[in-house]
C-alpha cells in the first residue's frame, strides 16, 4: 500500500509501505496483555525489609519453654521483636518474576497498534531530516504547523542527530529510534510520527 509522505514545506507524495504493518489486523486482546507485561515490568519495587531468616544473630531460644510465666518464644529474630525480622514486608524486585515478551507478542502487538493510529489518521509520515535544526523555537514551530504536539516521534540515525536536540525538551513530544520505543509509548502519545528511512527500518526489523 501507499501511504502520504509530507516534507517541512508541506509538500505532498507518496511512499510504499508494508500492508501488515500499517494495514494489518488489529489485535486488541494481545495489545492489552502486552501493555499489562510492560506496566508491571516498569513498576520499580526497591523497598525491601528483612524477613526472619536474613537478621544476622543467634539462633537459640531466649529462655525455656515452661516454668518463666513468661508467653513461649524462640530466638530474638521474630517479628514481635525490636531489631527482629518484618512480617509480610515488601521483598524487592527481586522476589518478583519479569514477565517476559516474546519476540512474536512484541511485533504483532506494534503492527496492531500503527495499523490504528493509520486508521484514526493519528500517523504522518516525513521525508528525512537533511538540515539540522538547533533551535527549540524552530522545532516548535515546525511541530504546530503538523499539529504534532502530543507526538512519538521515531527516526532513523541520521535525522535524530539532526534536530534531538531541539526537541527534546518540548513537553509531550518524545524523540526516539526504532530500537527503543515500546507498545506503551504508542498507546501514551496521540500521534505517531516517521521519517521515510525509520518505516523502512521499521520494515526491515518488524516484517
Amino acid at each position: 500500500m501507499k501511504l502520504e509522505k509530507l516534507n517541512l514545506d508541506g509538500k505532498k507524495s507518496s511512499i510504499e509501505v508494508l500492508d501488515k504493518i500499517f494495514l494489518g489486523n488489529i489485535n486488541k486482546n494481545l495489545v492489552a496483555n502486552v501493555l499489562y507485561k510492560n506496566n508491571a515490568n516498569y513498576k520499580g519495587r526497591h523497598a525491601k525489609t528483612k524477613q526472619q531468616n536474613e537478621i544476622k544473630g543467634s539462633t537459640s531460644k531466649i529462655y525455656a519453654q515452661k516454668g518463666t510465666g513468661n508467653a513461649r518464644h524462640a530466638s530474638r529474630k521474630a517479628p514481635i521483636f525490636v531489631g527482629g525480622g518484618v512480617a509480610h514486608g515488601p521483598k524487592g524486585q527481586s522476589a518478583y518474576k519479569k514477565r517476559k515478551l516474546t519476540k512474536n507478542e512484541k511485533r504483532l502487538s506494534i503492527a496492531s497498534l500503527i495499523t490504528e493510529k493509520n486508521k484514526l489518521k493519528n500517523l504522518l509520515i516525513f521525508s528525512d531530516f537533511t538540515n539540522e535544526i538547533k533551535k527549540t523555537k524552530e522545532m516548535s514551530k515546525i511541530i504546530n504547523k503538523f499539529e504534532i504536539n502530543n507526538s512519538l516521534i521515531i527516526l532513523d540515525k541520521k535525522s535524530k542527530d539532526k534536530i534531538y536536540k531541539s526537541a527534546r525538551n518540548i513537553p509531550n513530544i518524545k524523540i526516539t529510534d526504532i530500537n527503543h520505543f515500546s507498545a506503551f509509548d504508542i498507546v501514551k502519545f496521540k500521534k505517531i510520527v516517521f521519517t521515510e528511512s525509520s518505516v523502512k527500518d521499521l520494515e526491515k526489523r518488524y516484517s
